[in-house]
């Protein structure tokens, strides 16, 4: 595979996944509308003969279709629409690009033979109350526009595999944080937690913080993006990645929280959108590809900490 598209490419996760690509000594064309990701994010990649940005938008058939050729090896799709409460403020730019969008980055795909890689996210699960976690089979249940346009994209992926015999790898990492996360609300929990602290702020939970999560660390998962694309054994399949541990939002305030910082709980700006228990069962994960997480929590939160300090204009 050394021909890579990546689509999404100058998000977080997306920035992620295009150093694992390099890494692996692929040549990457990114390609992101920037309405999420930032230019600054790839810029370490500027001088890489390997790595080429391309500024563009998924719902624009003509740019997939240039973008997505013969010559090209795989997809990974990661660009979306991610913001929970936008998508329910307005949920016609979610269908656009979550659903539409995919729809054109499918058909180029199909039209060139490129395998791809669908990256969906763990918010499309119904709620669960077991300590078994998460698995590929539990019931799916969106609880936003956000999460019903992924799922909606998923089956659209899945249909092209059943009535096309198309290769495409369905994704769903879990709550994933690191480094070039936005600390804004369309940020993850950790970062936004992290980056109050250091700016000696108050920490705000949401509700009354029982709600858990699984948090995976941004290099844990660009491995499984990739490994999970490149595997034959993976196509048609849906996977999960997560830790297999959860955390209540109480409890990473405390880990994150420094000597002097508050924590308060305020009232829940979506509480009909919330997931009370997310913990994966990376099972399938582990067994089908081999890959398993290698950052722990505290490792983590103490890597994008001492990130965050070093990088404060990455901080929004």
């Amino acid at each position: 595979m050394n021909n890579v598209v990546v689509t999404g490419a100058a998000g977080f996760i997306g920035r992620w996944v295009v150093n694992e690509l390099l890494e692996r000594e692929c040549t990457v064309t990114g390609f992101d509308n920037f309405s999420n990701g930032q230019r600054r994010n790839v810029a370490a990649f500027s001088d890489n003969s390997d790595f080429t940005l391309i500024e563009g938008d998924v719902r624009n058939r003509p740019a997939i279709d240039s973008l997505i050729t013969e010559d090209i090896d795989a997809c990974l799709h990661l660009a979306a629409e991610i913001d929970v409460q936008e998508s329910l403020d307005d949920p016609k730019s979610h269908f656009e690009t979550n659903i539409v969008g995919t729809q054109n980055v499918l058909e180029a795909c199909r039209k060139s033979d490129t395998r791809l890689g669908l990256v969906g996210t763990c918010m499309v699960y119904d709620m669960a109350d077991s300590e078994k976690g998460i698995d590929e089979s539990h019931p799916v249940k969106p609880a936003s526009p956000y999460a019903g346009s992924k799922l909606a994209a998923e089956n659209l992926a899945e249909s092209y595999y059943h009535g096309y015999d198309f290769p495409v790898t369905i994704l769903r990492p879990f709550n994933t944080y690191g480094p070039f996360q936005q600390t804004g609300m369309a940020g993850g929990v950790v970062s936004i937690f992290t980056d109050r602290d250091l700016r000696g702020e108050q920490l705000k939970i949401f509700g009354d913080g029982t709600q858990t999560r699984d948090l995976l660390y941004v290099t844990d998962c660009a491995r499984f993006i990739v490994d999970a694309t490149f595997s034959d054994a993976a196509v048609g399949e849906i996977i999960n990645a997560g830790t297999g541990t959860d955390v209540s939002i109480n409890e990473l305030a405390e880990l994150v929280a420094t000597d002097g910082t508050d924590i308060e709980h305020v009232e829940h700006h979506h509480p009909q959108s919330e997931v009370q228990k997310l913990k994966c069962d990376p099972s399938k994960a582990n067994n089908l590809l081999g890959w398993e997480p290698e950052v722990s929590l505290e490792e983590g939160v103490q890597h994008l900490r001492e990130w965050m300090q070093e990088r404060d204009e990455f901080r929004s």
